[in-house]
């Protein structure tokens, strides 16, 4: 048979549900991994597909054995693949070493020895030849954990119906980042951002898209001493929220530098061009994660630190958008 193609389901950044409806949804913890849809045939084969829709499975061989796991059950699942730190929290520092990694084989393998990756599985979207799509959310989890997919690299963690102030809590007692809402009765709506599920981060951060950066001095010579961020407004024209010059590590910022070469452009991106001395321009494509205080009137972000470089979204896939342009 031939499993169809479906673009994940995407949650929507919000607050927790009202109290008084908190027993009509569920609650599962938001995960700091790679989103990755996965394609089984029946046959012991597995497909593993990103967000983008890129094939992905060669960059994680310790994961093909699931496909062995479901021979006989063909399945379209939903998960997130994790790289976990010595606590057992998800580190997506970690998981980038394993990423990109779809074309070299030989170095996934290597890289799966020293950093493995963990999926976890939270939907079904086609099981046994039927499409599950149009069921609410209540029943597609209920299959996917008669499935029992537990395994050395893979697990279905449960959900918390109800109680949702509390799991909340809980996630922020242990430094997770945060919560993902889930309405009970909502059906598996593929590609869109939908008001069934809620996101909920616990630290305040942005998508950015990145269109310059400024060199540094002294020891960071011929480095970026910090990079100059954009967010889409109305028109999709990008404006700039401000300068971000902490948060990486030395060999991020080599790696950024590299990046940024290869992006170079004479042309500023910014809708209306900032007013910042010696910029560098880039192609805007590279998109990052940053942490910051407060967004101030003008639009800009105060006091960001740099979270991560995002290599498996487009800026048109990012939520890079100011608040009056989502």
């Amino acid at each position: 048979m031939s499993l169809p193609l479906i673009p994940p389901m995407l949650a929507t950044p919000g607050k927790l549900p009202p109290a008084a409806q908190d027993a009509r949804w569920a609650y599962e913890t938001k995960q700091d991994g790679q989103r990755a849809v996965l394609y089984a045939e029946g046959d012991g084969g597995l497909l593993l597909r990103a967000r983008s829709g890129d094939d992905i499975t060669a960059a994680y061989p310790e994961l093909r054995p699931l496909g062995e796991a479901l021979a006989g059950r063909p399945a379209v699942l939903d998960g997130e693949i994790l790289a976990l730190d010595a606590e057992g929290r998800a580190d997506f520092q970690l998981l980038q070493s394993r990423m990109g990694l779809a074309h070299a084989p030989a170095k996934a393998a290597r890289m799966a020895a020293r950093t493995p990756v963990h999926l976890v599985l939270f939907d079904v979207m086609h099981l046994g030849g039927r499409p599950l799509l149009d069921l609410p959310y209540s029943r597609r989890r209920g299959r996917l954990e008669e499935l029992g997919l537990d395994g050395p690299s893979w697990s279905t963690p449960a959900a918390l119906v109800g109680h949702g102030a509390e799991a909340l809590e809980a996630t922020r007692e242990h430094g997770l980042e945060g919560l993902v809402c889930k309405r009970l009765d909502s059906p598996y709506e593929p590609g869109v951002r939908s008001r069934s599920w809620i996101k909920i981060r616990n630290m305040l951060s942005e998508d950015v898209v990145v269109g310059g950066w400024l060199p540094g001095k002294g020891r960071l010579t011929g480095l970026p001493g910090a990079l100059l961020m954009g967010q889409y407004g109305p028109g999709r024209t990008l404006r700039y929220v401000g300068g971000v010059g902490t948060g990486w590590s030395e060999a991020e910022r080599a790696e950024l530098a590299g990046l940024l070469r290869a992006a170079a452009t004479e042309d500023c991106p910014f809708t209306p061009k900032p007013r910042v001395a010696d910029a560098r321009w880039v192609v805007p494509r590279l998109v990052g994660e940053v942490r910051y205080s407060v967004r101030t009137r003008s639009g800009m972000l105060r006091q960001p630190s740099w979270l991560r470089l995002r290599p498996d979204l487009t800026p048109e896939e990012s939520s890079a958008y100011l608040p009056n342009a989502r």
